[in-house]
């Protein structure tokens, strides 16, 4: 199934890096002047702190919440907690496969970055010197956020938004073109999406394992947390009131 994603992407790249190469103005360059004049025109200061949140800030945000929502998994406990835990697993792990299926692809189309290419842009950032499509970043980004939303609806929102103001920081940057950025979104959502299933199928044994371990068990549930997967003989057991996140 991967092998079949990158494939589908790298031609679609390929058709985009050739129409890019030839001579003239187009909506995708047009588009990469305009969102990289805003850096142009803003204060230095400004700049310096856009750099950061979409080289580091964004994916150490999402991080942090994936960590927020597993120390609310292991407080809460429960029967469920194991797939909780897993589906939280898989968003870095879905934003490293993601990476993985990408090499190929940049191998393949090898786009060199805007700069290379067009004059007067703003680099933020220096040594970029790898090729542009897709952007990795926005891969990045991407797939932690769709694979967050798929764990937890109400931070993977905010993930969601983290992955889209990702790829617009990488254009801002002048260090990719906004196809860069789009082949991005794409890779990363069908990464997370599609490997789901594969993904939980394979780390919810592993978690109820560990769930079982008397030294790592408090990985899944916190030590006060863990009676309430237990029933007491003859106590009365009511069906949760609403559906919850896998992650809530």
């Amino acid at each position: 199934m991967a092998g079949a994603l990158a494939e589908s992407v790298t031609q679609a790249g390929a058709h985009s890096g050739a129409y890019l190469a030839e001579s003239g103005s187009n909506p995708d360059v047009e588009l990469l002047y305009d969102i990289n004049g805003l850096a142009r025109s803003a204060p230095s200061w400004v700049d310096h702190i856009m750099m950061f949140i979409g080289e580091y800030g964004l994916l150490l945000a999402t991080v942090l919440i994936v960590l927020w929502c597993w120390w609310g998994v292991r407080k809460r406990g429960g029967e469920d907690a194991a797939a909780s835990v897993a589906a939280l697993v898989w968003v870095p792990l879905a934003a490293g496969v993601a990476v993985l299926v990408n090499v190929p692809i940049r191998n393949f189309v090898e786009r060199p970055r805007p700069f290379k290419d067009h004059d007067g842009l703003e680099v933020l950032i220096d040594g970029k010197n790898d090729f542009s499509f897709v952007s990795d970043h926005a891969t990045l980004t991407m797939a932690m956020g769709v694979a967050l939303f798929l764990a937890n609806r109400k931070w993977g929102l905010l993930g969601l938004v983290f992955g889209v103001l990702g790829g617009f920081l990488r254009i801002y940057m002048g260090v990719h073109y906004p196809t860069d950025v789009i082949g991005g979104f794409a890779l990363g959502t069908a990464v997370a999406l599609l490997l789901s299933p594969v993904a939980m199928a394979l780390l919810t044994p592993v978690m109820k394992a560990i769930g079982r371990s008397p030294r790592v068990g408090w990985l899944i549930r916190a030590r006060g947390a863990q009676a309430q997967g237990a029933v007491v003989p003859g106590a009365r057991v009511e069906a949760p009131a609403e559906h919850r996140d896998l992650a809530a």
